[in-house]
């Protein structure tokens, strides 16, 4: 038998599970996450091929925050490697899922990423990363319902803006950080210096004045005190 599956891709996607399982239901397929969601995409498989699904096929819904096709497909033949003898055949689809009107065409150019070495492993994930910021945008439920994916997508549009890559600025989307109340908080490392309210706006000034002219940006700080100092960190 031939299964399908829906699978969020962006850190988003978890805080969109009804419509998504509203979807996937529509279309006949499971719904699976490949991050910040439950249940992963690993798991889903796992048990279609105990179930005894000879075939696969991977449809996924993506954005600007989240991994490329490529991605998918990596994480997809990991899995098929690592569960061994008696895996199914697994396809993905050539592109992410924009209309639902796009699931048949999608389906049938699904390719296969089994029975081949290549995509198994990728040269992005053998090295720690050389970036000298690391900066941690908080996507818990009370920041996403604040905006956070908006935050997200300004982050990297003035990274770019700025000609800042991995290797300058590494930009992570993280379940809750606290504290909510100041929703969307983004933190700057190793500076370990807090920021909320977060919106558009003020993406681009954590990035033009922190992260490009060094200067943390005080009028979004929130002031960080360390477990048994009275003092707060900044500095």
């Amino acid at each position: 038998m031939t299964a399908y599956v829906l699978v969020g891709t962006t850190p988003a996607d978890p805080a969109r599970r009804a419509e998504l399982l509203a979807l996937a239901r529509r279309v006949g397929a499971e719904l699976a996450f490949i991050q910040l969601g439950s249940p992963g995409l690993g798991t889903v498989l796992t048990r279609l091929a105990d179930d005894g699904a000879a075939r696969v096929v991977l449809v996924g819904v993506g954005g600007a925050t989240g991994p490329g096709v490529s991605w998918l497909r990596r994480v997809a033949a990991h899995w098929w490697a690592t569960y061994g003898a008696g895996a199914p055949e697994l396809l993905t689809a050539p592109a992410y899922l924009a209309d639902e009107a796009a699931w048949d065409d999608l389906v049938a150019r699904a390719r296969p990423v089994t029975g081949a070495g290549p995509g198994l492993r990728s040269a992005a994930w053998e090295d720690v990363p050389r970036h000298r910021h690391q900066v941690l945008v908080c996507r818990g439920p009370r920041c996403t319902a604040a905006g956070a994916e908006e935050t997200a997508a300004a982050l990297v549009v003035e990274l770019a803006r700025h000609d800042l890559g991995d290797d300058d600025v590494l930009l992570t989307q993280t379940g809750c950080q606290f504290p909510c109340n100041r929703a969307p908080v983004v933190t700057v490392h190793p500076d370990d210096v807090w920021y909320g309210g977060v919106d558009r706006a003020a993406a681009g000034a954590v990035v033009a004045e922190h992260l490009v002219a060094g200067d943390p940006v005080e009028r979004l700080r929130l002031r960080r005190v360390a477990a048994g100092t009275t003092a707060d960190r900044a500095r």
